[in-house]
């Protein structure tokens, strides 16, 4: 099934990151920093074993704008794919006062 997924993005950079054994906040924070390198259409595979990491990594994404899918969830690991909407200089538009 992942597989399957990864082969979706065959025309964008695939970066993973293997981020097994670290616990909250630093899944999402070395997230936030591969991100900002990332090129828009970009995909980041991020694989995860800390448990908070299904709400904060989704979290963080929601306020990055990227896309993000669960490609696989078990009970040892949790793996992201994340695929950047914004190139690395650009950053999402907040609310307007």
């Amino acid at each position: 099934m992942l597989k399957q997924q990864l082969e979706t993005f065959t025309n964008m950079s695939t970066t993973r990151l293997d981020l097994a054994g670290l616990k909250c906040p630093l899944p999402a924070l070395k997230t936030r920093k591969a991100l900002k390198s990332l090129q828009a259409g970009d995909v980041l595979e991020v694989l995860c074993t800390d448990p908070l990491s299904v709400i904060d990594i989704p979290a963080l994404i929601a306020e990055t704008g990227d896309s993000i899918e669960i490609g696989e969830r078990t009970d040892q690991r949790i793996v992201f794919i994340i695929e950047k909407r914004f190139g690395p200089s650009s950053t999402k538009v907040g609310k307007e006062s």
